[in-house]
C-alpha cells in the first residue's frame, strides 16, 4: 500500500473514531440529564437486581446455548436432504420434489413463534403414546423445521448457482445423480452460499429465546420470572447483555466471511 493511501486509510480511522465517540457521549449525556432517568435508572439498571437475577437468567441462557448447539447440528441436516430432494432432475422423482417443495412452503409461511406453539402445546394434547411431551423437545423442534425449510432455500439457490456444465461433466464420466450431487454440485454450493448461512446461525441464535411461550426456563423466561416476582425490569437487560455476548462476535464472524468471500469472487472474475 502507498504511503498516501496509507495516510488517507489512518485519517478515516481516526474521524471514524472521534465521530463515534462524540455520538456517544452526546446520547449519554442526553439520557442521563431526562428527568425520568433516576426513575429508568433504577427499573433498568439497579446494581442489586442485576446481582439477585443473574445466577437464574444465567442459567437459563445455558439452556438456550443447548438449543442453539442442537439446532447447528440438526438445522443443516435437514437442510441439506431438502435442498437435495428438490434438486433431483427426471419426472422419476417428481413425488419426491412435490413433497420437499410442499414442506418447505409450509414451514416458511408459518410464522415461527405460532409454529413453536402448536407444536409445544397442540402436539403433546394428542396425548400420542411415545412421543416427548416437554416444551424443551418440541420447541427445538419447531427451530429446526422452521430454519430447516428456510436454510433449504438457501443451499438450493447455491446449487442453481453452480454451472449447468459442471452436473453434465459429472454425468458424461458415468455418475449418477446422487454422487453427481454429492462431489460435484454440493461442495461448491456450499462455498457460494456460506455468508448467507452464517447469517442464518445469527438469527438462529436470538430466536432459540422464542421458546419461552412454551414455558421453558431459558434466560427470558427467568427474566421473566425475576421480573414478575419484584416488578423491576434489570433482569431483562442480564438477558440481554449474555445474548449480545454471543451474537456480536457472530456478526464480526459474518462480517469477516462475506468480505473474504467478496474478494475470492472479484480474484475468480479477474
Amino acid at each position: 500500500m502507498a504511503p498516501r493511501s496509507r495516510e488517507e486509510g489512518a485519517r478515516a480511522a481516526l474521524v471514524a473514531t472521534a465521530s463515534t465517540v462524540v455520538f456517544v457521549v452526546v446520547a449519554v449525556v442526553a439520557v442521563v440529564r431526562s428527568p425520568n432517568w433516576p426513575k429508568v435508572r433504577d427499573q433498568f439498571f439497579s446494581r442489586q437486581d442485576l446481582i439477585d437475577s443473574w445466577p437464574d437468567v444465567l442459567s437459563g441462557f445455558w439452556m438456550d446455548m443447548r438449543m442453539f448447539a442442537i439446532g447447528l447440528v440438526a438445522i443443516p441436516v435437514l437442510a441439506v436432504v431438502l435442498a437435495v430432494a428438490r434438486s433431483f432432475r427426471g419426472p422419476a422423482f417428481f413425488p419426491i420434489r412435490a413433497l420437499a417443495i410442499a414442506f418447505i412452503d409450509v414451514m416458511r409461511g408459518i410464522p415461527l413463534i405460532l409454529l413453536i406453539l402448536l407444536l409445544g402445546f397442540g402436539v403433546p394434547a394428542l396425548q400420542l403414546p411415545g412421543l416427548p411431551k416437554g416444551g424443551f423437545f418440541w420447541g427445538v423442534t419447531a427451530l429446526v423445521l422452521s430454519y430447516g425449510a428456510y436454510t433449504a432455500e438457501i443451499v438450493r439457490s447455491g446449487i442453481d448457482a453452480v454451472p449447468e456444465s459442471q452436473r453434465a461433466s459429472a454425468r458424461a464420466i458415468g455418475l449418477t445423480q446422487g454422487q453427481t450431487l454429492r462431489h460435484a454440485i454440493l461442495p461448491q454450493a456450499f462455498r457460494n452460499v456460506v455468508p448467507a448461512l452464517m447469517n442464518t446461525v445469527v438469527s438462529l441464535q436470538k430466536d432459540v429465546a422464542l421458546v419461552s411461550v412454551l414455558g421453558v426456563r431459558e434466560a427470558v423466561r427467568e427474566a421473566q420470572i425475576y421480573t414478575s416476582r419484584t416488578f423491576n425490569y434489570t433482569s431483562y437487560v442480564a438477558a440481554t447483555v449474555l445474548f449480545l455476548l454471543v451474537s456480536i462476535p457472530l456478526v464480526r464472524i459474518v462480517d469477516h466471511l462475506t468480505a473474504r468471500d467478496r474478494r475470492r469472487r472479484l480474484q475468480v472474475a479477474s
